[in-house]
């Protein structure tokens, strides 16, 4: 008895196999790592599963093709754009197309499903490669400007990458205070307590005669660091450019103590001691189960209370809270989790990337109550904002807030 292999698609023209092609190439340019090897393995996936339902030939097709957490939003808004109509090469040509007059609706699509299906460029002739290269390379004024200025959700894929490197490069220094240990130094002003054995000792060599004066001086030493990262879906783009930017920018900070937040709480630390940046967003992202999830901060926080209390040290620990405030959780459960994690740190400082929106109001009741508790809001939307990050935090540290 044989069995009959069902065909999928045109036989003649081959187009499922031409679809599934222009997908993955889709996929590329939207900034999913996909390599023909997975192409290969969608098209038996396809020829496995049959194209009759529409959901199991798109979760087979997932579980080839994705191997990021954080790609797999992508990967169903641009499979339900490139498979909902078989005309798709009549959409993308008319992209090319002089628009009509008028103002289009804004499309809703994430940046990179709009920049994967946007209509491509037109091919670089090979006498201005060069030029090209170098255009690209360094960039006019009114684009460093632009790429500056841009939202982190604005950017397409290519754009999302080079501001990833960017942002690496922005230095954080933590604010730093008097540690308990002491050290000797030659002269530290009139307040500085004086080291008698040491005085003795200079006199006896030099017969009699004070030279010098050693005294004690406090260690200067970073303060222990908190990170507390939401993974919910409104921060899908913010929260793996802003792990990579802190991983540069405080790997000389000290102790420093990273955990990401949606649905629960996952402790990132271990990932965080790995010295390459693009090793430790690897290893974040295995360890991350609930990425573009819900948000339930308060739980998190209390989570962190019964599990990892003793990484506050004392009332010593900076934290940063990067969320949008978009809690689904209970406001009781929040006020009180806050209250407990403000008694046992030095600043709480919520990093808000809502704050692009000119008269942004925290009006959302997880926003309404972070914002009471925390002792300021900063803005991290943009590369503009990381750098002015770093003053921000020691004038908050100076002023006593």
């Amino acid at each position: 008895m044989s069995t009959r292999v069902q065909q999928l698609g045109d036989a003649r023209r081959g187009k499922l196999a031409s679809n599934l092609l222009g997908f993955g190439r889709a996929l590329r340019r939207a900034g999913v790592r996909t390599d023909s090897m997975r192409i290969a393995l969608a098209a038996e996936a396809a020829t496995l599963v049959g194209v009759e339902n529409r959901l199991d030939l798109a979760a087979a097709m997932e579980a080839v093709m994705i191997s990021r957490e954080e790609d797999r939003l992508v990967f169903r808004e641009l499979f339900d754009a490139w498979f909902r109509d078989p005309e798709l090469a009549n959409k993308l040509l008319a992209q090319m197309l002089p628009s009509a007059e008028g103002k289009a609706e804004p499309s809703k699509r994430r940046p990179r499903v709009r920049e994967a299906l946007a209509a491509p460029r037109d091919t670089v002739k090979p006498a201005q490669t060069d030029r090209e290269v170098d255009f690209d390379a360094a960039m006019t004024a009114s684009d460093r400007l632009r790429v500056h200025h841009a939202d982190f959700n604005a950017l397409g894929a290519a754009e999302y990458r080079l501001v990833e490197r960017l942002a690496r490069d922005i230095a954080l220094p933590i604010p730093t205070l008097p540690a308990r240990r002491l050290r000797l130094i030659g002269d530290a002003g009139a307040h500085s307590r004086m080291h008698w054995p040491g005085v003795l000792h200079e006199a006896a060599r030099t017969g009699g005669e004070i030279m010098r004066l050693p005294r004690w001086s406090r260690r200067k030493q970073p303060l222990p660091l908190l990170v507390l990262v939401d993974v919910s879906g409104s921060m899908e783009r913010y929260a793996r450019l802003l792990l990579a930017f802190l991983h540069a920018s405080t790997r000389r900070s000290g102790r420093r103590d990273v955990f990401a937040f949606g649905t629960h709480l996952t402790d990132l630390t271990p990932a965080f001691r790995i010295a390459d940046t693009d090793a430790m967003l690897a290893a974040a992202s295995e360890a991350i189960d609930d990425f573009a999830g819900g948000t339930r901060l308060g739980a998190s926080l209390g989570e962190l209370r019964r599990r990892h209390a003793r990484r506050l040290t004392g009332r010593r620990t900076l934290v940063l809270v990067i969320s949008d405030g978009l809690d689904t959780g209970e406001p009781e459960t929040l006020e009180n989790e806050l209250l407990w994690l403000k008694r046992h740190s030095r600043r709480v400082l919520w990093l808000n990337p809502l704050l692009r929106y000119e008269g942004y109001a925290p009006l959302a009741r997880g926003a309404a109550m972070l914002h009471r508790h925390a002792d300021a809001m900063l803005a991290v939307h943009n590369l503009s904002a990381l750098e002015e990050l770093a003053t921000s935090l020691a004038r908050l540290m100076r002023s006593g807030r």
